[in-house]
């Protein structure tokens, strides 16, 4: 892609608005509102006149003359034959260098209090997919602060990866890790769906001033429109573009793909979309691989998109249908355990039920050894604990399950970290090597 070309994906977006023929408001049924007497395509903006001003709402589908149209908002004084004009070019959201330091909604709103955004460019909520024999392979780790990361399940530039975990485990705090210690230039933080504590929480206390100068953080929370949610995953990964064709790193945290699939869900129910897989229908199935396909790296002259995709494990359970279709479709998973941290072991990180798939590609044969040398050992003492525990086993029995034993404690403590503690890649390495004993 040229930089003509690439000037000109953001620039249309930034079409004026053309109003056409205005329609009235049929009825509401849920949160989806019924429109008729207007023609407007699926995708497009409609205002919709009420008590308190207009209301923006976007259509999601159609049947005969009827536009179904969800709100970007909280439905409030909504009337009967009220007044619905769509706009059938959307201003998109803006994007450029001004949004660093920023925090902004699912749809370009400054939530921060620090005044209006300025920018010269605007783009589209939707991309044009990269050919795939354009991107530029996976050749180089990138550095994300954390030992059990970077040492055991190294990530490569261009990765798209699953950060799979219950709730209560420290999903928040390891992806503030990764902010503050990742070599990546420009960070991108989606919190999809979060609770509005946790928001603030994470931007003050988790990424902190130093961490959020270069990072964009864009905040749909729970009380937000599915809508709105949609929105926020979409307008993430549309900065996280911006930057990458502008030939920076990024690293991209979006906590969670389960929310987004929920909005989706939400949004295809109420239209009338049948369930299909778990109260799921089938369009939720067909968004997962789209928006993460956006991620990752451009061709030769841009540079890259590391996406951490968070993913909502109900009741610890890996085989939930949101978490099974994600694993097909990214470049590796790191569990998180919560009998780990239960115990106090933090970050949670579960190696053996996690697995980097571009790893063997980017890091030495010396270093793949040792990662599964650490396996091994793992998977030894997690198979004897019990007899361990209860006596059964006697020292001296066998030789593999007593080196695998002595080599515990110092595991533990390599694959522990502070919350605050950065540790660059190759002293990472360096380490797993001392720990080993070389």
């Amino acid at each position: 892609m040229t930089l003509a070309q690439r000037l000109s994906r953001y620039q249309t977006a930034n079409t004026a608005c053309k109003p056409v023929a205005s329609g009235r408001l049929d009825r509401v049924v849920g949160l989806t509102l019924e429109a008729i007497g207007c023609r407007a395509p699926v995708g497009s903006v409609c205002k919709v006149e009420t008590l308190t001003g207009e209301l923006e709402a976007e259509v999601v589908g159609f049947a005969g003359e009827t536009l179904f149209l969800m709100p970007s908002e909280q439905l409030s004084g909504v009337m009967p034959g009220a007044k619905v004009t769509p706009i059938l070019h959307n201003s998109g959201i803006p994007v450029g260098p001004e949004l660093l330091g920023r925090v902004i909604d699912g749809i370009g709103n400054p939530l921060d209090g620090l005044g209006p955004i300025f920018t010269e460019q605007r783009a589209a909520f939707t991309s044009t997919p990269i050919n795939p024999l354009s991107r530029k392979p996976i050749k180089e780790p990138l550095d994300v602060g954390i030992k059990a990361i970077n040492g055991l399940l190294t990530v490569g530039k261009g990765q798209r990866i699953g950060l799979f975990a219950g709730s209560g485990v420290g999903k928040s705090v390891t992806l503030g890790m990764m902010t503050r210690g990742t070599s990546a230039q420009i960070v991108v933080v989606g919190l999809i769906g979060e609770r509005g504590r946790e928001v603030k929480e994470f931007i003050d206390e988790i990424l902190g001033k130093e961490g959020r100068e270069r990072a964009v953080v864009i905040a749909a929370p729970a009380d937000a429109s599915p809508l709105m949610r949609l929105k926020g995953c979409q307008t993430s990964l549309t900065i996280a573009e911006y930057f990458r064709d502008q030939g920076f790193d990024v690293l991209l945290l979006m906590d969670s793909l389960t929310r987004f699939a929920q909005a989706q869900r939400e949004i295809a129910l109420s239209v009338g979309e049948p369930p299909a897989t778990k109260g799921y229908p089938p369009s939720v199935f067909a968004k997962l691989p789209a928006l993460v396909e956006r991620a990752g790296n451009g061709n030769e002259n841009q540079g890259s998109i590391t996406a951490f995709f968070t993913v909502l494990s109900e009741g610890d359970d890996l085989q939930d249908p949101i978490a099974d279709a994600s694993r097909a479709i990214l470049d590796g998973h790191i569990v998180l355990s919560r009998e780990m941290a239960d115990a106090g072991h933090y970050p949670a990180i579960d190696v053996e039920r996690s697995v980097s798939r571009v790893m063997p590609a980017i890091v030495s044969d010396d270093h793949m050894l040792m990662s599964k040398a650490v396996r091994q050992i793992l998977s030894i003492c997690r198979k004897n604990q019990d007899l361990v525990a209860i006596g059964a086993y006697k020292s001296g029995t066998d030789a593999t399950i007593d080196q695998a034993f002595s080599f515990k404690p110092k595991l533990d403590n390599y694959l522990q970290q502070e919350m605050k503690e950065a540790v660059p890649y190759e002293m990472c390495v360096n380490m797993l090597r001392s720990t080993l004993g070389g």
